[in-house]
């Protein structure tokens, strides 16, 4: 009976982890969306009470993703930007979905290009196990977990690190990657639309997708919804500069139909289902 009440308690315990985790991660949307938000307001959205948001907030704070005011939160000196972790549990299976698709465009034996980000990890992933294939990135996180796979050869470009995301940016990674020709890059965003095109956080990362988009056959963005219709900081290239689109997001998007209008090829994962407006503010992974 003792084992059994002990593991009772650990998987309560990892049942209040996960929806503590998922309540962090609620917040941190709603902050960055809105640009910052008062306990109130916040209590009501995730229904608990407001004991509990203030622990979260002070949580967030201490961890630099957010900044505590007097009775709320604001978005932190890192902007709507999420650590690479935080990133990984969001929409996960909605990424391995569109990872899935995105094989699809490979051929065997390619030389394919992938930049930082969570669903373009999981495109790595799916790569190395159907393999042989040759990856160019910049994200040291990828290469890490590619080097045991015999059957992948990984080009890692220089750069400077940005702790967030596990990149390599700036003048060292785009003059590496001026040396060599992908046959498909998948580029990781953080906003697509066709207003502001494909967008990031930080600019040196922007430029370092730009030399990849130079010297590849065929652009590819994979984006989840929560991308679709927004725009951050930093400018990667307009929206003519990139030819397809892998997305979780449903047909029935209104910013779908706009990039579909402008000669994008849209792969769609998602089930069809009434989508809420988008805003323009800064925002997703």
């Amino acid at each position: 009976m003792a084992g059994t009440d002990g593991e009772h308690r650990a998987g309560a315990d990892r049942g209040r982890r996960a929806l503590r985790t998922e309540r962090h991660l609620r917040i941190l949307e709603f902050v960055s969306e809105q640009g910052g938000a008062d306990v109130t307001a916040l209590a009501a959205r995730l229904e608990v009470s407001g004991a509990t948001v203030r622990r979260d907030l002070r949580y967030l704070h201490d961890q630099r993703l957010l900044q505590r005011t007097h009775g709320g939160a604001v978005t932190g000196d890192a902007g709507a930007e999420l650590p690479l972790r935080r990133k990984a549990e969001r929409f996960h299976a909605e990424k391995r979905d569109i990872a899935r698709a995105a094989l699809e465009l490979v051929p065997e034996g390619a030389v394919v290009g992938l930049t930082g980000g969570t669903t373009t990890t999981e495109i790595a992933r799916l790569l190395a196990r159907r393999g042989p294939v040759t990856i160019v990135t910049n994200a040291v996180n990828i290469a890490a977990e590619m080097v045991p796979h015999p059957q992948v050869n990984v080009v890692v470009t220089g750069g400077q690190a940005r702790s967030r995301t596990w990149e390599l940016v700036g003048p060292g990674a785009e003059k590496m990657l001026a040396d060599y020709h992908t046959d498909i890059t998948f580029l990781g965003v953080d906003g697509i639309g066709v207003d502001h095109g494909c967008t990031t956080h930080d600019p040196l990362e922007a430029a370092t997708d730009r030399a990849f988009l130079a010297g590849t056959a065929e652009a590819v963005v994979v984006a989840d919804h929560s991308k679709i219709g927004k725009a951050t900081f930093a400018r990667i290239c307009p929206i003519g500069a990139v030819r397809r689109l892998i997305t979780d997001a449903a047909q029935d998007h209104g910013e779908l139909a706009r990039l579909r209008d402008r000669g994008i090829l849209v792969t769609s994962t998602g089930t069809p289902r009434h989508a809420p407006a988008t805003g323009s503010g800064p925002g997703g992974d």
